[in-house]
């Protein structure tokens, strides 16, 4: 298997096993103990990332992952749609994280909240 295939696979499992599953046990198989979060509302390291589950969790959200890929320089992004059971909210999200030695290292996002009712001007699926 390829780094790159590595990486995406990696990513994939984190998406399962922890965002999906709501489950942050297993944290140390994913994310390195000095993660850097370039989200303004989520901390650094492992600590902040588990302190934003406790309320992200209460949603109950879903991750469909639409489109992954990544590149040689370790870096991989995911586009998904992330359905948030509690309160119904659908939102668009690409997520990008640099890995390092495996692991996930650093992350970004954008995010589009609460899309569910958009009607598209041309007629074709936000996703």
């Amino acid at each position: 298997m390829s780094k790159k295939e590595q990486n995406i696979a990696l990513v994939k499992r984190f998406y399962d096993e922890v965002f999906n599953a709501h489950d942050v046990s297993k944290l140390d198989e994913f994310m390195r103990d000095d993660y850097m979060q370039h989200n303004a509302t989520v901390e650094d390291g492992k600590d902040g990332f588990i302190k934003f589950t406790e309320f992200f969790f209460g949603l109950d959200p879903e991750m469909e992952i639409v489109k992954i890929f990544a590149n040689d320089d370790d870096e991989v992004a995911v586009f998904f749609k992330c359905t948030c059971r509690a309160n119904g909210m659908v939102n668009k999200v690409v997520d990008m994280y640099r890995l390092q030695d495996g692991l996930l290292a650093e992350h970004w996002d954008v995010v589009e909240h609460d899309i569910g009712k958009v009607q598209t001007a041309n007629g074709r699926p936000l996703f």
